[in-house]
């Protein structure tokens, strides 16, 4: 090893994560305080499950297995036991009304709010961790509650600023793609690892479009990286069937028991006021997970979004769920009906982002003291306790930089205003107020440093008694 250099570590991040900053945490929570205020007001109670739970308690019901653990985050505790982070909301919820099934109310309704995480391979915008947020009802087996969950997600839409036109929730059956597999010949036990293939094949439809899937239901595709995902081996006719029922040019499937389901949906959020603009019967929602049984829906975005090319495209599935009968009776003696919807956060602050939905939700940063001179620390340090007094975001420089440098740390925080004082204003009993965010815009038609100093935009000088009022009445919105 050369003079000089040492065994430094590399900063990096494991590929499919990310760092959040506080802009993005800001939007996200913003984004969860309303979805949360939607759920609660159809009468969806919080609860918590953690992060991790046994393996065999999750089940094998992920629509990608083409990485280690069958695209789950596994290892092995001291006692030999398996443990998996989970990988959805609604297994570890399955598990949880299992073992608390006698004193909770039934139906039970409830939501919940948390990572989760997938072993699979990443890509843009797909990550190994990502937020959801789920409702789900437990001992309903009647429509009504599917019903419910649709109303639900297109409410949760508009709440979000997602205006009618923009997305739209659709439905479909479980049963009635079953009944198109049946069609394809691939009924039995013999078929079901061809029929699970399948799944996964027609759920990232609106990810490959229907080249794609066509593909991964025949021999298999080769993605732009080179990665090879084996397909179903369906035959040219076998193929067709499938294609046929994803674009509603085939009727398999669309009569009996699932159509009577689904007629059953559509008549009660229609009697709701939810018209076919909001809540439609559609063929090509599949859903990819193991788990479901019947009604499957979900919300997509149908406006255009510039992708990273510029090119406007439609964004696609923000949310869904769907009915999963047999997961809580997994564990019992007894079948428990269940059924629920899951919110992908991420993708929705993507695409609100991307519509200019977030382009004024900027969080504002706190109220800086600056610091003039280090002997009166602590009469700085007073100024912002009586601040924070009143609930105003403040804080004092704890830096070792001149006035410069410090008026850019205020700028990079976001702060709103800056409290000076100096030897003269001290002297006098009065504090500088720089409104920080006035002064931009007003610099903007200032052409000379002269102008400047003599004007000094969005700066003004007060009563040191008077900081927190003056401060609290430059804070107020129609002064902003």
């Amino acid at each position: 090893m050369s003079a000089g250099k040492t065994n430094r570590l590399k900063a990096r991040l494991p590929r499919g994560f990310a760092d959040r900053p506080a802009s993005d945490l800001h939007t996200t929570n913003a984004l969860m305080a309303t979805i949360r205020d939607v759920f609660e007001l159809y009468g969806f109670d919080a609860v918590e499950t953690p992060l991790i739970e046994y393996t065999d308690a999750l089940g094998r019901f992920l629509p990608d297995q083409d990485r280690p653990n069958e695209g789950v985050f596994s290892f092995r505790d001291d006692d030999e036991q398996w443990l998996s982070l989970r990988y959805d909301l609604t297994a570890p919820l399955a598990r949880y009304v299992a073992q608390n099934l006698q004193s909770l109310p039934r139906p039970y309704r409830s939501y919940r709010a948390g990572w989760v995480f997938r072993n699979e391979k990443p890509g843009p915008g797909r990550f190994r961790q990502f937020l959801q947020f789920d409702a789900d009802t437990v001992g309903a087996a009647g429509p009504a509650a599917d019903a419910e969950m649709c109303m639900l997600l297109a409410d949760t839409m508009e709440a979000l600023g997602f205006e009618r036109g923009d997305y739209r929730v659709k439905v479909n059956s479980r049963k009635v793609l079953d009944a198109v597999m049946d069609d394809a010949g691939l009924g039995g036990d013999e078929s079901q690892s061809t029929r699970l293939t399948v799944l996964r094949a027609i759920d990232k439809l609106d990810r490959l479009g229907l080249d794609g899937v066509e593909a991964l239901l025949g021999e298999g595709r080769t993605d732009d990286s080179g990665d090879v995902t084996r397909g179903a081996g369906l035959d040219e006719g076998q193929r067709r069937i499938v294609l046929d029922a994803l674009t509603g040019t085939s009727g398999s499937g669309n009569d009996g028991a699932a159509g009577e389901e689904l007629t059953a949906i559509a008549d009660i959020v229609r009697s709701a006021g939810y018209d076919e603009q909001r809540i439609a019967i559609d063929p090509s929602v599949v859903r990819g997970l193991e788990y479901y049984t019947g009604a499957v829906f979900e919300a997509e975005l149908t406006a255009e979004i510039p992708n990273e090319k510029g090119e406007p495209v439609v964004f696609g599935s923000v949310g869904g769920g769907g009915r999963y009968d047999g997961l809580v009776g997994r564990f019992l003696n007894e079948s428990i009906p269940a059924t629920g919807v899951s919110v992908g956060v991420s993708r929705l602050a993507a695409a609100r982002t991307a519509l200019g939905l977030d382009a004024t939700d900027r969080q504002r940063g706190p109220v800086v003291v600056m610091v003039l001179d280090r002997t009166n620390l602590p009469r700085y340090q007073a100024m912002v306790a009586k601040l924070r007094g009143d609930g105003i975001r403040a804080e004092l420089y704890v830096g070792d930089a001149g006035m410069k440098a410090q008026m850019k740390y205020a700028d990079r925080r976001a702060a709103p205003l800056a409290v000076i004082q100096g030897d003269d204003e001290q002297a006098r009993g009065v504090v500088q107020i720089k409104d920080l965010a006035l002064g931009k815009r007003l610099a903007e038609g200032i052409a000379d440093n002269v102008q400047w100093r003599e004007e000094r935009p969005g700066q003004f000088e007060v009563p040191e008694a008077d900081l927190v009022s003056a401060v609290r009445q430059a804070l107020e919105p129609d002064n902003a």
